[in-house]
């Protein structure tokens, strides 16, 4: 069993160390051929370079032959002519070509004419000393003012002699680098000083590679750590963010102007390129491994398997005798249970069916509770009207009588109404929600109480607004919920000295209020006073069954507002219904 744990761990490892070494040659091989593109494109951009260069300083080495012949300084030369035409002349032609200084100097290196840059420097002398020869002569240095200035010096000729003079253009190199398109890579340009004159990298300028610094305005190049992969030159540095950190350095020959072009190539894409291959060789072998691992695997353990299999089955047929007789009894013992378990299910059915009639009965006689308590006030309305309406008619009053009559009629249309909607209340039913004046509602609830309010000896404040008060609700079912609110408190006031009953609407800009304000012994315990059957009358004193407050809950929440009871600081309580003002009246 060891051993063939050795065996496997042993042949991973190899494998392993097989496709790391392939996934290694991949990478390189990419790397490489990455190169192979990147130096391509580099010598490209290379030569583009170089050429702009020297196309740009050529423009000024033909200024400076086209000037040798002009007259002005021909004549200036040869016959001392007049300087100021001359100086006009280089000026003007400064102007026009950009040119950073213009100057004729005689046979012995004397000024007669000049403009701009290059007066009295000393870097001019190896351009003039080939221009004396009949030559065209060019030579780039940094004058005081630290500019790198390059400058070409062509012969002004004696007619049919030697030269007697010479004219000189100087350029200032900042002004031509100014114009060179964005590039990705450095590109820079060294004199044989290993000095960097011209580049598109300000932190390259003037600075010294493989030489030492000599003067006050040159800088040591960036440290630089070269290593050579297939013929190509890597560069590793150490510099600013302009700067790539791994590079490809190639290098070309400008012999027109003097110089060396190099540029510098980040060959970061190329080693993502050559490890992404690498990694995706590597993910392709080590899948491919797997899955013969799992493979193995899993043959092996098929292998173990029939054989476990094999010598449980030669036992399995031993036990399957005894664990026959074990079941045949098990069968009989389950057979008992099953009908234990029916006859326990009947029963359970039974209970739930009798809990569920429970229920029926307990929600008929919160019901029956509910409707005889908010129909016992319209009733004994109607009592009294038609008492009242039988004593006109004894003393021969009819029209007084028919119309006591009549306010039978609406009670009874009322209370029919009162049914319905507690009868909807009851079912989870409701009439649609409408526009209320809630001043008409009020009005109405105060007519029926009017008289018990007199018997009980209640002072009633209400002073209704000039006009209605709109909200959203149902009509007869806030006249029941105001109704209950106004019952209660003339039944909590029963044994209090001073009975007064205040009901304000308080009108506000998306809610309108009712509150109903008595001075009885207040609220005992403010939270329960809206569940149904809680109840703080006594018995036998008020026919309270505690589902007034509970159904006035439910209609109020049924319209989308709510209703509150608290006790007031100066002593009784106050219920509070909150309604949403009518979108009618809150857009006027």
């Amino acid at each position: 069993m060891r051993g063939a744990f050795f065996r496997r761990t042993a042949a991973a490892v190899m494998f392993l160390s097989g496709v790391a070494v392939i996934a290694v040659g991949v990478g390189w091989y990419a790397f490489n051929a990455a190169l192979d593109g990147l130096a391509e494109r580099g010598r490209a951009d290379l030569a583009l370079a170089a050429d702009r260069l020297a196309a740009q300083l050529q423009r000024y080495r033909e200024v400076a032959v086209f000037l040798s012949d002009h007259p002005v300084v021909t004549a200036l030369v040869l016959e001392g002519g007049p300087d100021a035409a001359a100086e006009e002349l280089l000026r003007e032609t400064a102007d026009k070509t950009g040119a950073a200084g213009m100057m004729v100097l005689d046979a012995g290196g004397r000024e007669m004419a000049a403009v701009g840059a290059g007066r009295g420097d000393s870097g001019l002398a190896p351009a003039f000393a080939r221009a004396m020869t009949g030559a065209l002569g060019a030579a780039h240095y940094v004058d005081e003012r630290q500019r790198r200035l390059y400058v070409y010096s062509a012969p002004v000729f004696e007619p049919g002699g030697p030269a007697r003079g010479a004219i000189v253009v100087a350029l200032d190199l900042a002004e031509i680098e100014v114009s060179w398109p964005a590039s990705p890579s450095p590109v820079f340009f060294t004199d044989e000083a290993g000095i960097v004159f011209a580049t598109n990298r300000s932190d390259l300028v003037l600075s010294v590679r493989g030489g030492p610094v000599q003067a006050p305005y040159l800088r040591a190049f960036p440290p630089v750590r070269e290593t050579t992969v297939n013929g190509y030159e890597l560069w590793t540095m150490e510099a600013s963010r302009y700067l790539p950190r791994r590079a490809l350095h190639l290098a070309q020959e400008v012999p027109v102007i003097g110089m060396t072009g190099e540029i510098l190539l980040d060959i970061s894409s190329a080693r993502r390129i050559a490890i992404l291959q690498g990694a995706v060789v590597a993910a392709l072998f080590l899948a491919f491994g797997l899955a013969l691992f799992l493979a193995a695997e899993r043959r092996r353990a098929l292998a173990e398997r029939l054989a476990v299999e094999a010598a449980a089955n030669a036992e399995l047929e031993a036990r399957v005798q005894a664990r026959t007789r074990e079941l045949s009894q098990a069968n009989v013992t389950l057979q008992r249970e099953v009908r234990e378990r029916e006859e326990t299910a009947a029963a359970l059915r039974k209970a739930q069916a009798e809990l569920v009639q429970a229920g029926k009965l307990s929600a008929l006689g919160q019901m029956s509770a509910g409707i005889s308590h908010e129909l016992n006030q319209p009733l004994m309305a109607i009592r009294s009207f038609a008492e009242n309406a039988e004593r006109f008619l004894a003393r021969g009053r009819p029209e007084t009588a028919a119309e006591n009559l009549r306010r039978i009629s609406d009670l009874a249309r009322r209370m029919g109404r009162i049914i319905k909607n507690l009868r909807a209340f009851a079912r989870q039913e409701s009439e649609t929600i409408t526009d209320v004046d809630l001043v008409a509602v009020v009005e109405a609830v105060l007519e029926l109480a009017g008289p018990r309010l007199a018997e009980a000896g209640v002072v009633l404040r209400w002073q209704p607004p000039a006009g209605p008060v709109m909200a959203r609700g149902g009509e007869v079912r806030l006249q029941q919920v105001v109704m209950n609110l106004v019952s209660n408190a003339i039944d909590a006031m029963s044994d209090s000295d001073r009975k007064e009953i205040d009901i304000n609407l308080v009108d506000g800009e998306t809610h309108v209020m009712i509150e109903v304000c008595d001075t009885g012994p207040g609220i005992a315990e403010p939270d329960r006073i809206f569940d149904p059957f809680y109840s703080t009358k006594e018995v036998g004193k008020a026919e309270g069954m505690g589902l007034g407050l509970s159904i006035s809950y439910g209609l109020v929440q049924s319209f989308g507002g709510n209703i509150r009871g608290r006790n007031r600081k100066q002593g009784g309580a106050v219920f509070t219904v909150e309604l949403a003002r009518s979108p009618a009246e809150r857009a006027a």
